[in-house]
C-alpha cells in the first residue's frame, strides 16, 4: 500500500461518525447518556469516535437531565438528514407515518445511514425503506426495534445465516407478559393487573396497543421477514390479544400444567400449489405453554424469543425487551456497526431477492387446544356443547366444569382441552354453537404451545 492510500485510510478511520438525534425523549436521552458513560468502550470498538453533533425535539427548552449544550438544534427532524455534519440519523420519534416516516425517506434518500427503534414504522414501511437504502447505498439498521436490547436480529440475520429457519416465536411484549405473570402470582383479574402495571409505567396510559396485541405483531413481522427472506407483510399477522384471559382461565391453565402467555409465532409452508412460493402463517395470541418449556420461565416484563435452525437447533434470545437502557444499547451497537463499516442487507436477503410470500390457511394445521365457555346453568348445556364437538370431528381429552359463583349471575364456566387435530375442525363446532342461547359470552380458545 503507497503512503498516499495509507494515510487516506488512517484519515477514514480517525474521522468521527457524525450522528445526528431526532427524539430527546426516553430512548434518545438514554442513547446520549450512554455514549457519555461507555465512550472509551464504545469507541474503542467502533474503532473511531461516535460523535453526536445535532438534535431534534419538539421542545427545546425543557430539562430533560442530559448535556444539549455541545449539539446543534434543529425545529424540524427532517432538517437532519440534510446537514453536511451528519452521516448517521438516529429515529427515536416514533410513529409509523407522518414526521418519523418522512426523515426515515430524506435520510436514506440522502444516502446516509438511519439506525431506528420504531417498529411500527419497520413492520409497516419497512420494504420500501429498504428500496430506498438500497438504491443511494445507505445503510438501515433497526436492531432496537424488536425485542429492546435483546440481540435477536443481529442472530438471526448474521449468527444463524447459515441455517434454514423453520420456525420463529416468541414473547415480544413485556405489558402482557407483566400482566399475565401478575394474574398468575398474585389471583388477580386481568382489570387490577392492568392498573397495578400502569401504575409502574410498565403499561402506557393508553395499553391498546399492547393489550390487544398488535406491538407484538408488529415485532413478529419483521422477525418472520428476517428469519425467512420474505417481504414484511403486516397486514398478514393474525392478532388476538389478551383482554379476555380470566383469572380463571389462569387457574385452570396451572391445574393442567401450563401457563398462559401472549406468543407471536410464525413458520413456513412448502411452496403452494406450483406457485413457487412459500407460504407464511404468523400469528400472536395467548397460548397455554407447558410448565417444561423455556418460555413457561419468562416472567415480568422480560422478552424471549425461540429461533429454530435446521443446523443450529432451537436458539433462546432473552432479556429485557423495552426502557431506556436496553432500548438505547441496541441502538448504539447498530452505530458500532457503521462506523465499522459493517453494513449489510437489512433484512438478511439483499431487497430484490426478498420473497412476496402467500399467506398460510391454518385451518389444516393440528394442535390441542384449550376452549373455555361461558354458559347458563341449565339442564342440556353440556350435552349441546359436546354434540357440536362431535359433530366437528373434535376429539375432547377432558373437560372441566366449574360450579356457579354468587357474582356470576347464574353462569358457569366450562373448560376442555382438545386431542390434537385440524384447527378448521375447532372453528367448524365453535360456527355450530354460534348464536346459541346456552352461551352468554363468545369461547375463549387458547391453542397449546407445541415444543
Amino acid at each position: 500500500m503507497d503512503e498516499k492510500a495509507e494515510g487516506n485510510r488512517m484519515n477514514g478511520a480517525q474521522r468521527p461518525l457524525r450522528i445526528g438525534l431526532a427524539g430527546l425523549g426516553t430512548v434518545g436521552c438514554g442513547v446520549i447518556r450512554l455514549l457519555d458513560a461507555n465512550r472509551a468502550l464504545i469507541e474503542a470498538r467502533a474503532g473511531r469516535q461516535l460523535q453526536i453533533t445535532a438534535v431534534s425535539a419538539r421542545d427545546r427548552t425543557r430539562d430533560r437531565g442530559v448535556d444539549l449544550s455541545a449539539f446543534a438544534f434543529e425545529s424540524d427532524m427532517t432538517a437532519l438528514a440534510e446537514r453536511d455534519d451528519v452521516d448517521v440519523v438516529i429515529e427515536a420519534a416514533g410513529g409509523s407515518d407522518g414526521p418519523a416516516l418522512e426523515l426515515a425517506g430524506a435520510t436514506l434518500g440522502a444516502g446516509k445511514g438511519l439506525v431506528t427503534a420504531n417498529k411500527a414504522m419497520v413492520a409497516h414501511h419497512g420494504l420500501e425503506l429498504a428500496e430506498r437504502a438500497a438504491q443511494s447505498g445507505a445503510a438501515l439498521r433497526f436492531e432496537a426495534a424488536v425485542a429492546g436490547g435483546i440481540p435477536v436480529i443481529k442472530g438471526l440475520r448474521e449468527g444463524a445465516a447459515a441455517n434454514s429457519i423453520d420456525r420463529i416465536y416468541g414473547i415480544l411484549n413485556g405489558t402482557c407478559n407483566y400482566i399475565l405473570t401478575r394474574m398468575e402470582s398474585t389471583g388477580a383479574d386481568f382489570a387490577d393487573a392492568l392498573a397495578e402495571a400502569q401504575e409502574l409505567g410498565f403499561a402506557e396510559a393508553d395499553p391498546s396497543f399492547d393489550i390487544e396485541g398488535v406491538d407484538a405483531a408488529h415485532k413478529l413481522a419483521i422477525l418472520a421477514a428476517i428469519g425467512f427472506g420474505a417481504k414484511v407483510d403486516f397486514n398478514g399477522v393474525a392478532i388476538s390479544g389478551i383482554t379476555q384471559v380470566s383469572a380463571a382461565d389462569i387457574s385452570q391453565a396451572k391445574a393442567l400444567g401450563f401457563v398462559i402467555r401472549l406468543v407471536g409465532v410464525a413458520d413456513c409452508d412448502d411452496p403452494q400449489n406450483g406457485t413457487g412460493r412459500s407460504a407464511l402463517l404468523q400469528r400472536v395470541r395467548p397460548c397455554l405453554v407447558p410448565l417444561d418449556h423455556p418460555l413457561a420461565n419468562v416472567s415480568g416484563p422480560t422478552n424471549a424469543v425461540v429461533a429454530e435452525g435446521n443446523f443450529v437447533g432451537r436458539l433462546l434470545f432473552q432479556g429485557a425487551g423495552a426502557g431506556a437502557g436496553p432500548t438505547a444499547s441496541a441502538i448504539v451497537a447498530d452505530l458500532i456497526d457503521l462506523a465499522r463499516g459493517d453494513a449489510g442487507p437489512p433484512f438478511s436477503l439483499p431487497v430484490a431477492e426478498l420473497e412476496a410470500m402467500d399467506r398460510a390457511d391454518p385451518g389444516g394445521r393440528t394442535g390441542r387446544d384449550y376452549i373455555r365457555f361461558t354458559v347458563t346453568d341449565r339442564p342440556g348445556v353440556l350435552a349441546e356443547i359436546t354434540a357440536a364437538m362431535r359433530d366437528a370431528g373434535v376429539s375432547i381429552e377432558s373437560l372441566i366444569q366449574r360450579g356457579r359463583a354468587k357474582e356470576s349471575g347464574g353462569e358457569v364456566l366450562l373448560a376442555m382441552v382438545t386431542h390434537e387435530g385440524p384447527e378448521r375442525c375447532v372453528a367448524e363446532a365453535l360456527a355450530l354453537l354460534e348464536g346459541s342461547p346456552s352461551l352468554t359470552s363468545a369461547p375463549l380458545v387458547l391453542p397449546i404451545l407445541r415444543d
